[in-house]
C-alpha cells in the first residue's frame, strides 16, 4: 500500500450505526432552535397562552360553578386542580406536535433542507432525532410555563407534581417522535389537516375536563387507547398525589411511541433521500 493511501485507525470517524447516525444529532436542533428563535418566535409565544385561557376560563370560570369533582379513585379536589394538569399534558403535545409536524413538513416538501443535510456526514437517525428534540425543546417551555403558573394558582397538590415536569417531557417525546413519523408521509396541505382533525376530538374526550366514567363504556375503551389519556393520567396523578403502580403502564405506553416513532421516522427518512 503506497503512502498516499495509507488511513490512520484513530483518526477514522466512528459510526456506530452505520449511514444512519453520525452522532451529531445536536447540530440539526441547534440550527432548527436559531431558525425558530428569529423567525418564529412570535407563533411560538402564542402556543403557551393558549392552555394557560383555557385553565383561566374552564378551570376559574366554570370551576366556580362545577366546585370540586371526584377522581376515579374517589378523591375530591377542585376543578381547577383537575383539568390543570390535563391541561399540561396538552401544553406539550401541542408544543412538540407543531414542530414535529408542520415545521418537518416545510422543511421536507418546500425547503428541502434534509436533502442538503444527507448530503453531509449526517445520517437520517441524526436528522430525526434533531428535530424530535427540537419539538421536545418547545413542548418542554410550554410545559414549564404552565407549571409555574399552576403553583402560583395552588393547583400542585402534592409534592409529587415536582415529577410532573419529567413525565410532561416523556409526553413531549412521544408525540414529537410519532408526529415527525406521520409527517414523513405527508404530500400537501390538505393531507397535513388530517392532523388537526385527529388533535381536536382527542384533546376534547383524553378525560381532560370530564372523568372517564361520565361517556359510555364502549367509548371509555376507546379513549383508554388514545396517547393523550394516557398523559392526562400520569400528570394529573402525580399533581393531585394519586399515585400507584398503574402509572407504569402510562410510562410504557409512551416508551413504545418513542421506539415506534425512531424507527419509522428514521427508515423513512433513509427511503426518502438516500435509497
Amino acid at each position: 500500500m503506497s503512502v498516499g493511501t495509507q488511513t490512520n485507525p484513530h483518526l477514522a470517524p466512528t459510526r456506530p450505526l452505520g449511514a444512519l447516525y453520525a452522532g451529531n444529532a445536536r447540530s440539526v436542533m441547534l440550527r432548527g432552535w436559531r431558525a425558530t428563535a428569529s423567525t418564529n418566535w412570535l407563533v411560538m409565544l402564542s402556543g403557551f397562552f393558549e392552555p394557560i385561557f383555557y385553565l383561566l376560563s374552564m378551570g376559574l370560570g366554570l370551576g366556580a360553578l362545577v366546585g370540586t369533582i371526584t377522581t376515579e379513585a374517589g378523591q375530591e379536589i377542585p376543578y381547577a386542580a383537575y383539568i390543570a394538569p390535563a391541561l399540561l399534558a396538552v401544553a406539550a403535545m401541542n408544543g412538540a406536535i407543531y414542530d414535529s409536524t408542520w415545521n418537518v413538513f416545510f422543511k421536507m416538501q418546500f425547503a428541502k433542507l434534509y436533502e442538503g443535510m444527507l448530503s453531509t456526514s449526517l445520517g437520517p437517525l441524526d436528522v430525526a432525532l434533531g428535530e424530535i428534540s427540537l419539538a421536545l425543546l418547545r413542548g418542554a417551555l410550554y410545559a414549564t410555563g404552565f407549571m409555574f403558573v399552576m403553583q402560583v394558582l395552588g393547583l400542585n397538590l402534592s409534592w409529587w407534581a415536582l415529577l410532573a415536569l419529567p413525565a410532561v417531557l416523556l409526553i413531549a417525546f412521544g408525540f414529537a417522535s410519532v408526529g415527525m413519523a406521520v409527517t414523513s408521509y405527508m404530500k400537501t396541505f390538505q393531507q397535513m389537516d388530517w392532523i388537526n382533525f385527529v388533535l381536536l376530538p382527542m384533546f376534547l374526550f383524553s378525560a381532560t375536563f370530564y372523568p372517564l366514567s361520565v361517556y359510555p363504556p364502549g367509548l371509555q375503551l376507546v379513549i383508554q387507547a388514545l396517547p393523550l389519556w394516557h398523559g392526562v393520567e400520569l400528570v394529573r396523578g402525580l399533581t393531585t398525589g394519586l399515585v400507584d403502580a398503574g402509572m407504569l403502564w402510562h410510562v410504557l405506553y409512551y416508551l413504545v411511541m418513542i421506539a415506534l416513532g425512531l424507527v419509522f421516522t428514521t427508515r423513512r427518512l433513509r427511503a426518502l433521500f438516500l435509497d
